[in-house]
């Protein structure tokens, strides 16, 4: 009976969307530290993981936010079709992949896209131009066919880099970036893969759906189009939106033991899978380590026997409760634990921000919902 529910469990998410899988690779930190380069990069380029969510532009993206990442999934350009290697990204709006007009060091040891071996190709004079915090992007905007798991969408707008961040991005294990928040973050204008879907018909329904794998279990993927019945047994809770830029939603308040540690007058969260790790304000951060009991600085690094004894940390989100256990903010590498916290600097205009990475998605199968402007949460067993 289990396997027959099984089975049409699988038929029915066929039905319902379009899924493109994502594997999970070597992270930019593990490549850095191999080469020997991680130490002298972060004290390079300190960062603030929420520098994006600061910028009163709308084509800032800070690229240190892939540090940790390891979700990576494979889109093509163009006819016949060119494969490139991609972080699907909801806290960004633009395409770019690396391109033949591209000297940069980076783009030596990457898939480049070249327009004169696609027949459907069309050039722009316009420029793209989007702000890194250790560097830039620069290139050109084009259009071609672009193929996302089965979903060809013609005409789509990219941009072709010509140059890229310094040359610790030679180390990185994805070559581009499909953004996957709203119109209004666009660099340039430039429509989003996900909009063009949307206004092609090109999915069932306009939301997409995501699942990350735990620790080195594979099957993570984006569902384009529908939402997999099997990771939603445990029912939806439907957050609205409090900005439509990024997927932004307003939380009640933040405890531990049942005690408010931070939030406790409101603050903003935005949900995005293009940061690894669950990033808070100072303050907060702080508070929390005072209250696990352990020492503030840096990524901190614990004891990997002790994860059983910490408390799970409780987001109240509209009336609802999400908690995340240590065993998912504890994160394990090569026998060292450390904790998937880090620290966003300042507050925005509208007081606390914070940043829902992959640290709280992968406790969740998580629904981006532009028909309704909502984000919806399936806690996973």
């Amino acid at each position: 009976m289990k396997l027959l529910l099984l089975f049409s469990f699988v038929a029915l998410a066929q039905c319902l969307g379009h899924r493109i899988p994502l594997r999970k690779g070597k992270s930019l930190r593990q490549a850095l530290q191999e080469h020997g380069l991680l130490e002298r990069y972060l004290k390079e380029h300190p960062y603030n993981p929420a520098a994006k969510y600061y910028e009163s532009g709308v084509s800032s993206e800070p690229m240190q936010n892939y540090m940790d990442d390891s979700y990576y999934g494979t889109i093509s350009i163009g006819t016949p079709p060119q494969d490139f290697t991609v972080i699907f990204d909801t806290g960004s709006s633009n395409l770019w992949v690396p391109s033949v007009y591209c000297s940069s060091q980076p783009c030596s040891n990457h898939n480049l896209f070249n327009p004169a071996e696609s027949s459907t190709f069309v050039s722009t004079n316009d420029s793209v131009y989007i702000a890194y915090g250790t560097g830039s992007m620069s290139g050109v905007l084009g259009y071609d066919t672009v193929r996302v798991a089965d979903i060809d969408v013609y005409h789509q707008i990219f941009g072709l880099s010509e140059t890229e961040p310094g040359d610790f991005f030679y180390y990185t294990p994805f070559d581009g970036i499909l953004g996957l928040a709203f119109p209004s973050l666009a660099s340039s204008g430039a429509t989003p893969v996900f909009d063009n879907m949307m206004s092609e018909g090109l999915v069932a329904k306009d939301l997409f759906s995501v699942y990350l794998s735990k620790n080195e279990e594979s099957g993570s993927f984006v569902l384009f189009g529908g939402i997999d019945p099997y990771y939603v047994r445990n029912g939806i809770t439907w957050i609205p939106l409090s900005a439509e830029t990024y997927w932004q939603i307003t939380m009640d308040s933040v405890s531990i033991n049942s005690m408010a540690v931070a939030c406790s007058n409101g603050c903003q969260a935005i949900v995005d899978t293009g940061t690894s790790l669950l990033a808070m304000p100072s303050t907060a951060l702080a508070q929390v380590y005072s209250v696990l009991g352990v020492s503030s600085g840096g990524q901190v690094r614990i004891a990997c026997s002790s994860r059983g004894s910490l408390p799970a940390i409780v987001f109240h989100i509209n009336g609802a409760e999400f908690a995340v256990t240590p065993e998912a903010y504890v994160v394990e590498r090569d026998g060292s634990c450390s904790l998937g916290f880090q620290s966003v600097g300042v507050p925005t205009e509208s007081g606390e921000l914070w940043i829902l990475g992959d640290v709280f998605i992968r406790e969740y199968y998580v629904i981006f919902n532009r028909a309704t402007n909502s984000v919806g949460l399936s806690p996973l067993a």
